[in-house]
């Protein structure tokens, strides 16, 4: 375990969902600004920036233009896709502790959803000239993401007999959770049945097996304890971190679908930190796909293989459960800003904000990143005290 932990003292969320008017830029910038508020900083005292690229945008140094950043001593771009949240985190909280750097701040934005277009648009992004074995793929059939998905799904129910049921108890709890959450886009109640009924978009998943699709930016403010002292925030420690890249090749005899990077990853973090699962108050989850949240909570360790479909019909992930999960509705009822979307929530429990949806025991927290179609995985382990 480090000697010192570095410290998470602010975190800025901007509008999310249907907001239009801000190119990804906008959006980062607007975050960037509401947490270094939020930690009692100024501009001035950010010497460090990290960004979560997006695909096809370069963000960091037209950012800290933008932002008028002119102490950086690190400017660095990081793109594992979703795990990227938990690997800037990560890389923030060495250069803190090594003296690199003194305030790091992390920031993800995206701009997907354009006015007046249907939710296809988010997806411009085109496989059609795809090369090397990802032709291979497209050639059958595997032109989206979604696609892919579902096939590591379907080896997944096949192999442990998950049903749709089980995907639909996901879906269900993670709307539950998202009813008191203010910023959630989606705030109606869901049926099982509601579930069922939705459109398919690649079998076996349901429209309602996927996350949203969501405008808007996410930052958080990286320091040393010393300086966390001195702040207003209740400080969040992180405690532990680790990742992994399996890099999936679909080949015979692969474990894709089975196992992901969090059977490395989080084992990795919690070894760090010290700790067990059985000392995690909080689970916030990636969850592009109700499948993935499932074969994360296994590949951690939280149940036994092929065990998770059963948990969630149980209850235990849902508000008032045991295994409390996805507190804010994740990525398929709150919002879907990458691997910013189950940070926010952490830290908004860790803090004690999570308003009607707070949960009682909120000391710890793991939070997952996934990054392609399972090629990266990224894994933080925080909590309000340090080591």
């Amino acid at each position: 375990m480090p000697e010192r932990n570095a410290t998470i003292v602010g975190y800025g969320l901007t509008e999310v969902g249907k907001v239009f008017g801000k190119t990804a830029r906008g959006f980062a910038a607007e975050a960037v600004r509401l947490a270094v508020a939020d930690a009692g900083l100024s501009l001035g005292d950010v010497d460090g920036l990290f960004v979560n690229a997006r695909t096809g945008t370069d963000l960091n140094l037209t950012l800290a233009r933008t932002l008028g950043l002119q102490n950086l001593r690190l400017l660095s771009e990081i793109n594992a896709f979703g795990a990227s949240a938990a690997i800037m985190i990560a890389q923030a909280s060495k250069a803190v502790l090594s003296g690199e750097a003194e305030t790091v701040v992390c920031v993800f934005a995206d701009d997907p959803k354009k006015q007046d277009t249907g939710g296809a648009d988010a997806y411009r992004a085109s496989s059609l000239t795809a090369t090397g074995f990802r032709s291979a793929e497209t050639a059958a059939g595997f032109t989206s993401v979604n696609h892919r998905y579902a096939l590591a799904a379907r080896r997944y129910m096949d192999h442990y007999g998950l049903t749709s049921s089980h995907l639909g108890a996901v879906a269900v709890s993670q709307r539950a959770w998202a009813l008191d959450n203010p910023v959630a886009q989606m705030r109606a109640p869901l049926t099982l049945d509601e579930y069922h009924q939705s459109r398919w978009v690649v079998e076996p998943l349901h429209l309602l097996d996927c996350c949203l699709v969501s405008n808007g930016g996410a930052a958080v403010v990286v320091t040393t304890p010393e300086r966390a002292r001195d702040l207003p925030n209740t400080p969040v420690y992180v405690r532990g971190w680790g990742q992994a890249h399996p890099g999936y090749v679909l080949e015979r005899d692969s474990d894709f679908g089975l196992v992901t990077g969090a059977a490395a990853s989080g084992p990795a973090a919690l070894k760090m930190a010290g700790m067990t699962v059985d000392d995690i108050d909080l689970r916030e989850i990636y969850d592009c796909y109700t499948y993935t949240l499932l074969v994360t909570l296994e590949d951690y360790g939280f149940c036994g293989k092929g065990e998770a479909g059963e948990l969630a019909a149980s209850g235990a992930l849902a508000p008032g459960g045991t295994l409390p999960t996805n507190t804010g509705g994740g990525q398929l009822s709150s919002f879907y800003l990458w691997g910013m979307t189950p940070l926010i929530e952490a830290l908004t429990q860790l803090r004690g904000e999570g308003g009607r949806r707070q949960v009682r025991e909120h000391a710890t927290a793991i939070v997952s990143g996934n990054g392609g179609i399972l090629d990266h995985h990224g894994t933080l382990v925080l909590a309000t005290n340090s080591a």
